[in-house]
């Protein structure tokens, strides 16, 4: 099985790129599958991390940014894959 997990922050005004590089620096314990890092219009990031565990699974997460990096508390949420529906890729 895979788990997908998100991890979500809204940074200070104009501190955008400043998350960006936060959040790109974060090491992990463990390596999961596949790692990716997105941003959005007000100065948002977004950190995907794909494992192969369970659903509820002990597996790492990102932490809160320090400080005032931030506007409010990380959102995180938790997936998991119920298969690929690209025809194309089967």
């Amino acid at each position: 099985m895979t788990v997908a997990l998100m991890w979500e922050a809204r940074a200070v005004a104009g501190r955008g790129e400043e998350l960006l590089a936060w959040a790109r620096r974060q090491e992990l314990p463990r390596r999961p599958l596949r790692r990716e890092t997105l941003r959005a219009p007000q100065d948002r990031v977004l950190v995907i991390t794909w494992w192969d565990a369970a659903y509820d699974a002990d597996v790492p997460e990102l932490p809160e940014p320090d400080g005032g990096l931030v506007t409010r508390a990380v959102h995180r949420w938790r997936f998991e894959s119920v298969g690929n529906d690209d025809p194309r890729t089967e």
